[in-house]
């Protein structure tokens, strides 16, 4: 299991690969394989029998997970990836920041 501060619907942005540069909103993460699935990144193309779900049958293109060190996520401010950082405010609450300029996640 990887230690992530990436949870579902942050934006991220590819840092290696063929998607590099690219930014997508993450799907799903799966901490047990240290990967996450973004949207419309690293698209895969599936071969696919009809069935009822999908009586036309044919190929189709699908995301497959990427591994957590390959993405950044997204700083709107800084508009790239950034590392991140934790920190607790004063009402006890724990917010993520970027490293780079400061800016609340």
């Amino acid at each position: 299991m990887v230690k992530t501060y990436l949870k579902k619907d942050d934006v991220v942005e590819v840092q290696s690969g063929k998607d590099k540069g690219k930014t997508g909103k993450i799907l799903k993460v799966l901490r047990e394989e240290g990967k996450v699935l973004v949207e419309k990144i690293n698209l895969v193309k599936r071969h696919m029998r009809p069935n009822q779900s999908n009586p036309q049958g044919g190929i189709i293109e699908k995301e497959k997970p990427l591994p957590v060190s390959k993405v950044l996520l997204y700083c709107k401010k800084c508009t790239r990836g950034v590392r991140i950082g934790r920190k607790i405010l004063d009402d006890g609450s724990k917010v993520r920041y970027c490293k780079k300029c400061g800016e609340i996640i």
